[in-house]
C-alpha cells in the first residue's frame, strides 16, 4: 500500500468511479471539484456524478448488446457508478434507466462516507508538476478554460471540440393520456414502460415545418464550425436533413400500436419516466436549441402534450475533448506528461457508462502504479479493452470523434457467424475474457 494519494480533478461519472476503484484498492484519493464553488452552465447542483443529458445509461442486453456487455463488466469489476444506477433504476423497457436525483445522492453518499476518500472544493486551474505526484484528470466536456488552456499548452496540440444537447422534461400529471399511451417498443421489459404521443401524416408534417421555422439559439462566431455528436443531435438538425429523417429516428412507430386505432401511427413521440417518483419525463431523443419560448410552443402541438408543464426546457452546450490517439499511451498517461491520466468524456469516449468506464479503468491503472505493479490493461476482446484500444490508437487521430461502444470496436471473431449470432458472440467472449481478466488480477 502507499501513503501517497492520487489527485483527481473532476467529480463526475469519470472521476468518481475513478476515486472509488482507487480507495477498493487501498490508495488514498483527494477529489477535487470545483462545483459548488464555481457553476457550470449544464449542471445544477454540486453533487457528484450528476446526470446532465439524459437518464438512460442505454440497454442493459449483455447476450447481444456492446453497452450492455459494458455494463456488466462495470459490475463484475465493482462499479460504484453500476450499483448505484441499479438501485436508483425506475421503468425503462430493456434499457437501464435511473432516477438521476436519487442516482447522484447515493454516488455523493459513498464517496462522502469512504475515508480514504478526501473531497476538495476547488477548482484546479493548472496541470500538475512532473514531480507532484499521480493525477487523473476527469475534467469531462465542461473543462473549466483556464485548465483547457494549459492542456493545449502542454500538448501543443489545438482540442478538439462538439456540441451536445439537453432534452426536455415534462411533468407527467401534464401529459392527457386520453391521447397518450403506455406501451415500450415491441411490448419490451414490463411492456408498458414509455408513454407514446401519435401523430398521424399531417401532424408530423406541421411538427417538421414549425421545428425547421423555430427560432434557434444563435452560435458565437468561434462556436459556428463546431461538428455536433451524432448521437445527441439536436432533432432540429436532424429535421434539416430530411423531412422523414425523424420518423426514421427518435420518432420511430415501428414497434408500437395505437390503442385506439390498433394500428401504427405515422409517427410517435416517446417520453421515458425520469425520476422514481413518476412524476417527471423526459421526451426521449429531443435534445434541441431551439429558444425556450419556441419550445414551449412547438412542443405543445404534440397530441397529448397540449397542456404540458416543462420542468426543465431543452439546451445546448459546447463540449470539449483532447485527441488522445496522439496525446496518450496505452494505459491513458499524457504522453508529455506520465504522472498525469485523462479520463472520461474528455478522452473522446461517449456516454454516461463510456465515460465512467474510462474512469473505471485509470482508477485501476493509477491503483497498481502506487502499489509498484504494472498496470494490466482489460484484453481487446472486453467492451472495456475495446474502447481503451479505440482511444488510444486504434481511431484514426485524423478524424478522431467521440464514440459509444459498440462491436464495430471490438476484435473479429475467429469463425464467421451469422448476422443474428454474431452479436450473442462477441458479448459472450467479452464476458469471459473479462472473468479471465479479473481471475488473473486477482492472483497476481
Amino acid at each position: 500500500m502507499t501513503d501517497q494519494p492520487v489527485h483527481i480533478v473532476g467529480g463526475g461519472l469519470a472521476g468518481s468511479e475513478a476515486a472509488w476503484q482507487l480507495a477498493r484498492a487501498g490508495v488514498p484519493v483527494i477529489l477535487h471539484e470545483m462545483r459548488g464553488v464555481h457553476p457550470t452552465d449544464a449542471h445544477e447542483t454540486d453533487r457528484f456524478a450528476e446526470l446532465v443529458c439524459s437518464n438512460s445509461f442505454r440497454s442493459d442486453d449483455a447476450t447481444a448488446n456492446a453497452v450492455g456487455v459494458l455494463h456488466e463488466e462495470m459490475r463484475r469489476l465493482g462499479s460504484l457508478i453500476m450499483r448505484c444506477g441499479d438501485e436508483a433504476a425506475v421503468p425503462a423497457g430493456s434499457a437501464l434507466a435511473v432516477d438521476r436525483d436519487i442516482f447522484a445522492g447515493k454516488v455523493t453518499a459513498a464517496l462522502e462516507a469512504e475515508p480514504l476518500v478526501e473531497i476538495r472544493r476547488e477548482r484546479v486551474e493548472r496541470l500538475p508538476g512532473a514531480g507532484d505526484g499521480q493525477w487523473i484528470v476527469a475534467t469531462g466536456p465542461l473543462t473549466a478554460t483556464p485548465l483547457a488552456e494549459d492542456i493545449a499548452a502542454l500538448t501543443g496540440v489545438e482540442s478538439l471540440a462538439f456540441f451536445d444537447a439537453i432534452a426536455p422534461i415534462v411533468h407527467r400529471d401534464s401529459i392527457d393520456m386520453d391521447i397518450a399511451w403506455m406501451q415500450s417498443r415491441w411490448d419490451k421489459g414490463d411492456g408498458k414502460d414509455y408513454i407514446n404521443c401519435p401523430l398521424d401524416r399531417d401532424q408530423y408534417e406541421a411538427f417538421i415545418d414549425a421545428l425547421l421555422d423555430g427560432e434557434k439559439t444563435v452560435f458565437k462566431e468561434w462556436e459556428e464550425n463546431t461538428p455536433y455528436f451524432d448521437g445527441c443531435m439536436p432533432i432540429e438538425v436532424m429535421a434539416e436533413r430530411g423531412r422523414d429523417t425523424l420518423r426514421f429516428g427518435p420518432m420511430k412507430p415501428v414497434g408500437l400500436t395505437n390503442p385506439a386505432t390498433g394500428k401504427r401511427a405515422w409517427a410517435v413521440i416517446q417520453l421515458r419516466q425520469d425520476n422514481a417518483l413518476g412524476t417527471l419525463w423526459n421526451i426521449v431523443g429531443f435534445q434541441t436549441k431551439l429558444k425556450y419560448g419556441e419550445q414551449t410552443r412547438i412542443f405543445r402541438t404534440i397530441p397529448g402534450l397540449e397542456k404540458a408543464e416543462f420542468a426543465r426546457l431543452g439546451g445546448l452546450h459546447r463540449n470539449t475533448f483532447i485527441k488522445s490517439p496522439v496525446l496518450l499511451d496505452e494505459t491513458l498517461r499524457l504522453k508529455a506528461r506520465p504522472n498525469i491520466r485523462f479520463a472520461g468524456q474528455i478522452t473522446g469516449c461517449e456516454g454516461y457508462i463510456e465515460s465512467a468506464s474510462v474512469g473505471l479503468m485509470a482508477g485501476l491503472f493509477a491503483a497498481a502504479e502506487a502499489r509498484g505493479l504494472t498496470p494490466q490493461r482489460p484484453p481487446e476482446t472486453t467492451a472495456h479493452g475495446a474502447l481503451l484500444s479505440h482511444i488510444t490508437g486504434g481511431a484514426d487521430a485524423g478524424t478522431f470523434q467521440p464514440m459509444n461502444v459498440n462491436f464495430g470496436l471490438f476484435p473479429a471473431l475467429e469463425e464467421k457467424h451469422h448476422k443474428k449470432e454474431r452479436k450473442a458472440k462477441y458479448a459472450a467472449r467479452a464476458l469471459s475474457h473479462m472473468d479471465d481478466w479479473i481471475g488473473a488480477r486477482a492472483a497476481a
